[in-house]
């Protein structure tokens, strides 16, 4: 401990002060996102490395996320999963949020709200319970304190997380929170989450590589499956990452994404539980015969695929049904009637020159 005498010059102490202000500065590094989307509110999802053995409830209570199947469904757990899942300490876990832009930076839409208990302090909360997903400076501003010193036992507190609704590159993506592990690379992240360097670097405002630092929360883009859903629907724009599920339309569809399957949304009745659905309207694609969400029939060449194209707020689901069907006589069979000509063609000249070869010995 440094004991500063009654007798040290002040100019001394005042310079101590100064210096401690600036490395407490230093250290604070930000955790904002940009974001100058037009959408304005947006699914993100961010990564939690939970401090200590929890269940997952508790930390569906502490982000405070409506459903347990949000949870579930963008780490890819089977619905299942019993609420009293245990997660072990310092294991990752994706929590969804709902992100909102605003003057250029994405932050979670006034969630999660955390209560003040005995013997918190801001560095704490954002550090320790939140595991530095923000640092306290950023709790602090967006809470209005003036002073971080002073909190009161039962106050509620706004933790604005990072995230965004920024297209990268022309298309729509899942931002996500991503907690950079040690020993991680640039290039390494990037081949993970089938994106770029370049893409990471610039999200980011890496000047180079080499600035990347173990637990920092960086900005990854996660490609989206494509889908058919109606503008007018209320999940419209439902954006589902690679190997993740999301149920919508209350619960009764749900909806995977398989880069397998091309990044095209596959979705099905979600069969959650019986109560959920008795409340489902009818799934069944109209003019189809029998087909429901998610099924297709085909015949020959022709196909028929019942789609899910998002549902009315009166709950009811809509359906496309569609079709591809046999080329028309004459059409579609080109290509190889032209590679048969072509072979065809040399076969002919070969013969011919053999036969040229065999005159010119006899």
């Amino acid at each position: 401990m440094v004991t500063i005498s009654t007798k040290t010059p002040l100019i001394f102490i005042s310079f101590c002060i100064l210096l401690f202000s600036i490395i407490d500065q230093t250290l604070v590094e930000s955790k904002k996102f940009k974001c100058t989307s037009n959408i304005q509110q947006c699914k993100s999802i961010v990564e939690y490395i939970s401090p200590n053995t929890t269940t997952i409830t508790t930390i569906q209570s502490l982000f405070n996320v409506e459903n347990l199947t949000d949870i579930l469904g963008v780490n890819n757990l089977p619905l299942s999963t019993p609420s009293t899942y245990t997660v072990q300490s310092r294991q990752p876990i994706k929590i969804p949020i709902s992100c909102l832009c605003s003057n250029g930076t994405g932050k979670s839409n006034k969630v999660p709200v955390y209560k003040i208990v005995k013997d918190d302090g801001l560095y704490h909360i954002a550090f320790e319970i939140f595991s530095g997903l923000i640092v306290f400076q950023e709790i602090q501003e967006a809470n209005n304190i003036s002073d971080a010193n002073k909190i009161l036992v039962g106050q509620e507190l706004w933790i604005p997380l990072p995230c965004s609704c920024d297209e990268v590159d022309g298309e729509r993506v899942v931002h996500y929170g991503f907690v950079v592990p040690p020993r991680s690379t640039v290039a390494g992240i990037a081949a993970q989450y089938n994106t770029t360097q370049d893409v990471l670097l610039r999200l980011n405002d890496l000047a180079s590589a080499n600035d990347l630092k173990a637990e920092d929360v960086i900005d990854v883009p996660l490609k989206a499956c494509a889908s058919s859903i109606s503008e007018n629907s209320p999940d419209y724009p439902l954006l589902v990452s690679n190997g993740t599920y999301a149920l919508t339309a209350q619960g009764c569809v749900r909806c995977k994404c398989d880069a397998a399957n091309n990044y095209t949304l596959q979705c099905e009745p979600s069969q959650f539980n019986s109560s959920v659905q008795r409340n489902c309207s009818p799934l069944q694609c109209q003019g189809s015969g029998s087909l429901f969400i998610g099924n297709s029939t085909s015949s020959g060449c022709d196909r028929a695929t019942c789609s899910y194209s998002g549902y009315n707020r009166n709950g009811t689901i809509l359906t496309t049904l569609e079709q591809s069907t046999c080329p028309a006589p004459g059409q579609g069979n080109n290509a190889s009637k032209f590679n048969f000509n072509i072979w065809r063609m040399s076969f002919i000249i070969i013969a011919f020159h053999l036969m040229l070869f065999c005159i010119q010995f006899t």
